[in-house]
């Protein structure tokens, strides 16, 4: 239950040893801006940006129509069983900007897609996706690689079944 610790109550110690470790997996991309999505990408991409010192812009969720002053996407919840929008206004991405997509996890990839998406579409570049954790079962790692974009993790599941947790390698 990360809820615990990670993304609903936040721990700080665990979150600084994220942030240094997300920092370290972004460095060599040589990124403007960090890119995350509300409310539970916060912690990590503002730990990270710590350890960096690049801003961070959160895509806000919304219900309901978008307006012409943001670049947005509709993203279907399949634990949540909702759709919902992703919002960055267009004043904060400027073009040519090189951007990390830094989330706390990686599942189905629909919102991790969505950012990329409105960051080509704000004419900047997705360097690269970084996560804390990674559910590798999951077909989130496929979908934005099949765009061409990076992606690193700092913790790989590979399996939960009956309540145990099964850890894949990671290169990252």
């Amino acid at each position: 239950m990360v809820d615990e610790f990670l993304n609903h109550r936040v721990d700080p110690n665990v979150m600084r040893d994220v942030g240094n470790a997300l920092a370290d997996l972004i460095k060599p991309w040589d990124v403007d801006l960090i890119l995350t999505a509300e409310a539970s990408g916060i912690p990590p991409a503002l730990a990270c940006a710590f350890q960096t010192n690049l801003p961070v812009v959160y895509a806000k969720k919304y219900v309901g129509p978008g307006d012409r002053y943001s670049f947005a996407r509709v993203v279907t919840s399949p634990t949540k069983g909702e759709e919902y929008r992703v919002e960055v206004s267009r004043r904060v991405m400027e073009p040519g900007t090189r951007i990390a997509i830094v989330d706390d996890f990686l599942s189905g990839g629909r919102t991790a897609e969505a950012l990329g998406e409105i960051t080509v579409e704000a004419g900047c570049h997705p360097v690269g996706f970084a996560f804390a954790i990674e559910k590798s079962f999951t077909p989130g790692r496929a979908r934005l690689e099949a765009h061409g974009w990076n992606v690193k993790s700092l913790v790989n599941i590979a399996s939960i079944e009956d309540g145990e947790v099964r850890f894949a390698e990671t290169d990252d």
